[in-house]
């Protein structure tokens, strides 16, 4: 093990711009800058995501995976629009993309909705961008974000997801996903379920060519992917999610929502994520009940959006790792890789 840092003190130099940058950005637009604790009661409940848990002078918590929960309490007691940038952490995420702790920037806009939020969230980036030469660059591949640059497209899941596989992302066909996940090098177990399919063909077929040329939002998921989203209906009548995601050469960089208001339906929601992870096996989380009062209370018309950082940073430098970006991974002094 090397005591060495991970990234270059050039690297460093462009990170310290990139996050005075953000800041200066949310500033600028009235904003405000809050902190939220990173040892929590309840992680949040997301089938797919788990939290480390820890031991703090005897009770049992955990470390956040996002400061969505307390970022809300604090819009229903009337902040305005708030932004968070610092730590999160999320257990047994490793690889070039992936470390157990990164740095999230999570914001929140009272009175727009996803659509609005994506326009902020394509300012923000090409700003980010700016601080480089304007372009994104990972894997060979690059993205233009200049000033000057081609308008983001935003497409939905249904077409980016059909045009990749050709399979109806509203009812798709398990066999030829199958075959699909085969030919790009990726053996699904036999047991697993047609949602299991779609999110191998999203990381192995559908998201390595999103954003190639200029970042592109993807919009209008389908509602079992809605998370804490509204459902609307499309274009087809069809309901969806008031969710995007943004990808910039084949990178996933942020997740944003036109929020979910009704406290009935996101308890219902939660009790559902927490049947999805007992049947996966892993433990059910407590329901942060003090997020569910403060939608009791009245969350106000709001959209919110949560980027990585560390991947932002990594684009606009062009290395290769997340690792790259941070002058040591969390895993440096605690045992083997």
């Amino acid at each position: 093990m090397s005591w060495r840092p991970t990234a270059t003190r050039e690297t460093l130099a462009l990170r310290a711009r990139v996050l005075a940058g953000l800041r200066a950005f949310f500033d600028g637009r009235g904003s405000l800058e809050v902190e939220t604790p990173l040892l929590v009661p309840s992680p949040g409940v997301d089938a797919h995501l788990d939290a480390p848990a820890v031991l703090l002078d005897g009770h049992r918590g955990f470390l956040t995976t996002s400061p969505e929960y307390a970022m809300k309490r604090l819009l229903a007691a009337g902040s305005g629009d708030i932004h968070s940038l610092g730590p999160a952490f999320r257990a047994g995420e490793r690889g070039a993309l992936h470390e157990p702790q990164f740095t999230m920037l999570e914001w929140y806009e009272v009175g727009a909705d996803d659509r609005g939020c994506m326009d902020t969230t394509e300012a923000l980036v090409r700003a980010a961008a700016a601080l480089g030469d304007g372009v994104l660059r990972h894997g060979g591949e690059e993205a233009d974000a200049r000033a000057e640059g081609p308008a983001f497209p935003r497409l939905t899941f249904a077409e980016v997801f059909e045009d990749a596989t050709g399979c109806d992302a509203f009812d798709p066909d398990p066999a030829r996903l199958g075959r699909l996940l085969r030919g790009a090098g990726v053996r699904p177990p036999g047991d697993c379920s047609t949602e299991e399919l779609m999110d191998l063909a999203l990381g192995a077929v559908v998201q390595p060519e999103l954003g190639l040329d200029v970042p592109v939002f993807v919009t209008d998921w389908p509602t079992d992917r809605a998370a804490l989203a509204r459902i609307r209906p499309d274009a087809q009548g069809r309901p969806t999610a008031g969710r995007f995601e943004l990808y910039a050469c084949g990178v996933e960089l942020c997740n944003g929502y036109h929020e979910l208001a009704d406290p009935d339906e996101q308890r219902s929601r939660i009790e559902a994520e927490n049947a999805r992870r007992v049947a996966l096996g892993k433990e059910a989380y407590p329901v942060d009940e003090a997020f569910l009062d403060a939608l009791d209370a009245g969350l106000p018309d709001c959209a919110g959006n949560a980027l990585g950082v560390d991947r932002l940073v990594m684009l606009v430098a062009g290395v290769g790792t997340l690792l790259e970006t941070r002058p040591f991974g969390v895993r440096t002094g605690i045992g083997p890789r």
